[in-house]
């Protein structure tokens, strides 16, 4: 079931009937979205597609207009550079009303990592304290939101890496735990890549905040599904690519960068887009661009930036980015039925949470295995079958959208189950 209003239950001037009428059409909203952008991915001609936490498909509108970028390109050249750039202003206006932020606030860019080392190597780390800084990490990070912060260590900085739950479970204990006055920064991933686990922002924030530290969020593995909303919650900095959750190509992404951390936060890859007058290439004074665009550099991935755009133009209009979120509902009805399927077919099923009752933290990503089967090898038999998962660390890894619906699902579910026959 789907995340009702408030209203249609407390309501005393509403009816019996007026509440039920209200609980279906918003049902009736709900499957009309989903209809909607599954009406928009091409991929689901073909496949049951449940490989968003690795490269997901892009939007019909993003290959349309990817194609018509390349059809100007190759038979005018630059002649429609102009519109190309107004299509990266549109992404990060876009980006801004995903996160709720100030447009002033975004940075395009080609890539998580890319936004990580940004805030890693452009942080004003304090030298001459008579104690090393300190940067707080948790220990089953991804690479990209590891090895920048590990590369510290050169520069004097203490590294603390915070254990985690073998099922993936972060414990918010810990990380207050691992923070002292020596700690700069605290990063972390919204959503696990792995275990699909789903950290409550607001909590953690304010637990840094309070500690007198400040707070990086990789949140590729959340945005596109799970709103936030950067004014309720004060984040510093954020980085994420689109090619996952927000069905973009890769190679396109965006920083946040909160307006009144731009000072601290030195732009070590400076280049022609990082000046004021970045179109007056004989201008000799060099003075940085006063919003978060400084980190941009050189010259953009227009395509890129064009695909990402116009799914995240998609899945803006399906509400992502609002508090009742029926992207974000869908997803995790999806997520509950494939999990209860895989159980009934026999498979071994993991889902990251501290607790039975709490769904806030689960996302789209599920875990399982066959039993008496190698991963690798199920993968290549859900192939065959036109099924799309990926592995990661000995399981195999479901990771559903909103779009795909009970037919993507039950195909899934009775091909793992023939297995067990």
């Amino acid at each position: 079931m789907g995340q009702l209003p408030d209203v249609l239950f407390l309501s005393k001037n509403l009816s019996i009937g007026d509440r039920m009428a209200g609980i279906a059409a918003t049902y009736e909203q709900e499957n009309r979205g989903r209809a909607s952008l599954r009406s928009l991915m091409p991929v689901v001609e073909r496949y049951a597609y449940f490989d968003h936490a690795a490269v997901g498909p892009i939007t019909q509108p993003a290959a349309e207009a990817i194609q018509t970028w390349v059809e100007q390109s190759s038979c005018q050249g630059d002649v429609n550079w102009p519109a190309w750039s107004a299509a990266a202003g549109r992404l990060r206006t876009s980006a801004a009303k995903l996160i709720h932020s100030k447009t002033s606030e975004i940075a395009l860019i080609p890539n998580t990592t890319f936004g990580i080392n940004v805030v890693a190597q452009g942080y004003r780390w304090n030298s001459q304290s008579t104690r090393k800084d300190s940067v707080v990490v948790l220990e089953n990070e991804f690479s990209s939101n590891l090895l920048p912060w590990l590369a510290l260590e050169q520069r004097g900085v203490e590294v603390r890496k915070v254990p985690v739950d073998p099922n993936g479970v972060v414990s918010i204990d810990a990380i207050r735990r691992a923070i002292d006055s020596t700690t700069r920064l605290v990063a972390v991933s919204w959503v696990g890549y792995f275990s699909g686990f789903r950290m409550d922002l607001a909590e953690l924030c304010e637990m840094v905040h309070s500690a007198g530290a400040e707070l990086f969020v990789d949140a590729i593995q959340g945005l596109g599904v799970f709103s936030l909303n950067s004014q309720e919650i004060p984040i510093d900095y954020l980085a994420a690519d689109g090619h996952k959750w927000m069905l973009g190509p890769e190679g396109a992404g965006f920083l946040f960068v909160r307006q009144s951390k731009l000072e601290g936060l030195e732009p070590l890859m400076q280049g022609w887009g990082s000046l004021q007058m970045a179109h007056q290439f004989g201008n000799s004074e060099m003075v940085l661009k006063n919003d978060a665009s400084r980190y941009e550099g050189g010259s953009a991935n227009h395509v890129g930036q064009i695909g990402l755009s116009e799914s995240l133009r998609v899945l803006l209009e399906q509400g992502c980015n609002q508090k009742i979120n029926p992207v974000a509902t869908a997803v995790l009805e999806n997520a509950a039925s494939i999990e209860e399927g895989l159980l009934s077919a026999g498979a071994s099923v993991f889902r990251a949470r501290s607790s039975d009752r709490l769904d806030s933290e689960l996302s789209g990503i599920i875990t399982f295995n066959v039993r008496g089967m190698e991963p690798m090898d199920v993968r290549k038999l859900l192939l065959n079958e036109q099924i799309v998962v990926s592995v990661r660390h000995g399981r195999l890894r479901v990771a559903t959208h909103a779009y795909n619906d009970q037919s993507d699902i039950d195909r899934l579910v009775e091909t793992i189950r023939s297995l067990y026959r």
